[in-house]
């Protein structure tokens, strides 16, 4: 605990290089802004295609589009079937299940075909991202495993479920889901006899089953419903519920030298192998951080690149909870700017309530701009999802210009949002999300300057650069009515000149007067650029 406590004050305290700073955002020969998409949603499947097949014949034209990253989904084998018929009263139709977040093999990448696909289509896609200049990004799920395939009775203590470290009751016997059948997954059965026998060594792993979780080995505590392991638990995780080390599944002990070695040749292994650029690294906070800098570190110097891309999913509104993670990881990792993403659901809750000045309070792209990855949308915040905050069609492209559009932060765009889809998709977003992107690989540049003066209407400048021209943005959160007007200036190298709309179908204009200021307009509830003519 000490240690943990001097490692976290010490970290606080010390300055390092901002996670962006440092890393690989597109090619090496690109000029316009870097922009990452994740290519997925949750329920979303292609009608004819294998999802990698859709993605290689979609590469093209994402690299036109200015994408320079695409974040795909977890491509190994996991605990769910392939397919699974679902039989009604007249007719039965096959689902595809598992999405890589139930990890069962993670050197296994689609010799049996994944819901996604199979290992050679996905390859095939990778090889196509880098010949057309797209970097790809690998969902790298290391804190848990699923699939085990028998059950083991042993002791377990039971403690509080919201508070971890507190026993709630005595000892008692348990029976959970633990052994690896290494013969049912004999194509890749030589990468689990070296690690087949580590559930019998203390700490090793720890289990789940419908009355709990706990370590084999000896008597630990666990909780209930939600169990909980005193002896197996890192203390160098996130501290909610007393200790977040357990979220779900066979929970993996990072301290372990065997399961440590297995990821971290891994983390080589699958860069070597895809060619991808980086990592979108899922569930952090329940996993020990030491392992994650280490992780990070050996891949990089044993790959001898230092600009290896790694993006962290801390699931937190709460900047508070992931400024001591941000910091201690020193610009190892960036981090998904959640807090930005509930502003956003809430200013899509709230309509015209919302006080958009506000908008950037409490965020990660305000307070440490270079370590945030900005998102309006993802798989898990679609309606029915574990983490449900969708942001509203009404407020979403307000959102998109941010993240697009300003300077700050490094944004990434979700498919659910881009392409057609039964799952989350609106015809108006996907019709004009395509010309928020456009003006970020074309205007978006130089100096950013805000016009924060209104509660219901905000605008900002950009100032573009010398190889770039920028633009005026302006969004409005009001009920429908009249347009809203901002004054804003351009820059005096602007003076005189006549401003055109991107956004909306106008014949409108702006003068510019001698001085660089105008008077630049949106429509009620929605959003407008404006670039010189």
């Amino acid at each position: 605990m000490f240690a943990q406590l001097r490692g976290w004050i010490s970290s606080l305290f010390t300055p390092s290089q901002p996670a962006l700073d440092g890393m690989r955002l597109g090619p090496d020969d690109n000029v316009d802004n870097p922009l990452m998409l994740q290519f997925f949603t949750w329920d979303t499947l292609h009608p004819t295609l294998s999802w990698w097949g859709h993605l290689e014949n979609e590469i093209p034209s994402l690299a036109i589009m200015g994408f320079t990253q695409l974040w795909l989904p977890p491509p190994n084998k996991g605990e769910n079937k392939v397919r699974e018929v679902i039989i009604f009263v007249e007719f039965s139709t096959p689902v595809k299940k598992g999405r890589g977040y139930d990890a069962y093999d993670l050197w296994d990448l689609g010799t049996v075909e994944t819901r996604w696909g199979g290992r050679e289509a996905y390859l095939r896609a990778c090889h196509a991202a880098r010949s057309h200049g797209v970097d790809v990004l690998v969902d790298a799920v290391l804190n848990h495993k699923l699939g085990a395939d028998a059950c083991e009775r042993f002791p377990a203590i039971p403690v509080n479920p919201q508070n971890r470290l507190e026993d709630a009751g005595p000892e008692r016997i348990i029976s959970v889901t633990n052994d690896v059948g290494v013969d049912r997954f004999r194509l890749q059965r030589q990468r689990w006899e070296g690690l087949q026998r580590l559930e019998m060594e203390a700490g090793a792993l720890q289990w789940h089953v419908s009355i709990g979780i706990t370590r084999r080995g000896q008597v630990v505590s666990t909780g209930s419903p939600a169990l909980a392991i005193r002896a197996g638990q890192s203390m160098y995780v996130h501290t909610e519920l007393g200790n977040y080390d357990y979220l779900l599944g066979v929970d993996i002990d990072h301290r372990h030298p065997q399961v440590q070695k297995d990821m971290l040749d891994w983390g080589v292994w699958i860069l070597q192998t895809t060619g991808a650029s980086g990592f979108r690294l899922d569930a952090i906070k329940h996993m020990d951080y030491r392992f994650i800098l280490k992780f990070l570190k050996h891949t990089r110097n044993n790959l001898q690149r230092s600009n290896i891309f790694a993006v962290s999913e801390f699931w937190s509104g709460d900047l508070k909870s992931i400024i001591p993670y941000i910091k201690i990881c020193r610009g190892a990792t960036s981090f998904f700017d959640v807090p930005l993403h509930m502003n956003f659901h809430e200013a899509s809750k709230q309509g015209s309530k919302y006080d958009l000045r506000r908008i950037l309070d409490n965020t990660i792209v305000k307070a440490f701009p270079r370590d945030a990855v900005t998102f309006v949308d993802n798989h898990d915040t679609v309606k029915g999802q574990s983490l449900e905050s969708w942001v509203s069609t009404d407020f979403k492209l307000q959102a998109y210009a941010i993240i697009l559009l300003r300077r700050a932060g490094h944004p990434c765009v979700f498919y659910g949002d881009l392409y057609a889809n039964e799952e989350c998709g609106d015809a108006r977003i996907e019709k004009l999300l395509p010309a928020l992107i456009e003006a970020r690989k074309r205007f978006a540049y130089g100096r950013c300057d805000d016009y924060l003066l209104e509660q219901s209407c905000i605008g900002f400048v950009r100032a573009g650069d010398s190889k770039h021209a920028g633009c005026a943005v302006v969004l409005s959160n009001r009920e429908p009515g009249p347009s809203h007007s901002l004054r804003m200036s351009v820059g005096s190298e602007n003076a005189n000149t006549t401003y055109r709309p991107l956004m909306h179908e106008s014949d409108a204009t702006v003068s510019v007067d001698s001085e660089g200021w105008g008077s630049f307009s949106c429509p009620a509830n929605g959003v407008q650029i404006w670039v010189r003519e």
